[in-house]
């Protein structure tokens, strides 16, 4: 297992730290920073699932007038993970 931290940009959280297996699975995703319910929730509703498919649907959300948000960070630092 990989453990990964992300310093996001242009949102409320401020780090997601998570972890990849060797499949490309999610685990232990914490956001620090942000609307704590909303980021727990994603958290809890993200764990056990294949990083492309969050990426797939998490990529290019907005937060109101944001060019990105909480998911959108999220995407980014996933495909950034599987890149390496």
């Amino acid at each position: 297992m990989k453990k990964f931290s992300y310093t996001t940009s242009g949102t409320c959280s401020k780090l997601i730290n998570f972890s990849l297996d060797e499949n490309n699975i999610i685990h232990d995703v914490e956001f620090i920073g942000g609307c704590n319910g909303n980021l727990q929730g994603i958290s809890k509703l993200i764990e056990g699932q294949s990083a492309q498919n969050v990426i797939d649907k998490c990529q290019g959300i907005h937060c109101g007038m944001r060019p990105t948000s909480c998911p959108d960070q999220l995407s980014r630092a996933l495909s950034e993970a599987i890149q390496k």
